[in-house]
């Protein structure tokens, strides 16, 4: 049941995600939300995280869905166990699709989180947050919480 409402959560940011961008698409230029340490900014990256591959959007679409393909297969299939493990890799599974949306409809992804004044990083979105912290939920569980299987000793002959 877990996984269905995650997934469904997952929809729910996808929307939400592509809602915010049709708004920074229609008209959002920069705004500063907090004078010098944040703004929200207009920006199309044609690129990949951190601007790097610009112009390949169309195959970074493919390389996304393929993968999203899978994340969305071991979801459904049950192969992705843990409740935390099932909200990370939905989170990642959400950005994804957020992010390949907008890379095969528009050719770019609209980027609008700017906190490049205070902390000169690269402008971001909804669904990269959404990456993410997915990504961090997903490693810290791995790292701290999964329980290791106990290995057989070698025999010895």
């Amino acid at each position: 049941m877990t996984k269905y409402i995650a997934l469904a959560t997952a929809a729910i940011c996808v929307g939400l995600d592509q809602w915010i961008k049709a708004w920074a698409y229609a008209g959002l230029i920069r705004t500063p939300v907090i004078s010098g340490v944040f703004y929200l900014t207009y920006l199309e990256n044609t690129g990949a995280a951190f601007g790097i591959f610009q112009g390949g959007a169309f195959v970074l679409a493919i390389v996304s869905l393929v993968i999203l393909g899978g994340i969305f297969y071991l979801l459904l299939s049950g192969k992705i166990t843990g409740t935390a493990m099932i909200w990370g890799f939905s989170m990642i599974f959400s950005g994804g699709v957020g992010n390949a949306i907008d890379r095969l409809f528009r050719g770019f992804v609209i980027d609008y989180l700017d906190f490049s004044p205070l902390f000169g990083f690269p402008i971001f979105n909804f669904a990269d947050c959404l990456v993410v912290i997915g990504t961090v939920v997903v490693v810290v569980y791995i790292l701290f919480f999964e329980k290791n299987k106990p290995t057989q000793p070698a025999q010895e002959s």
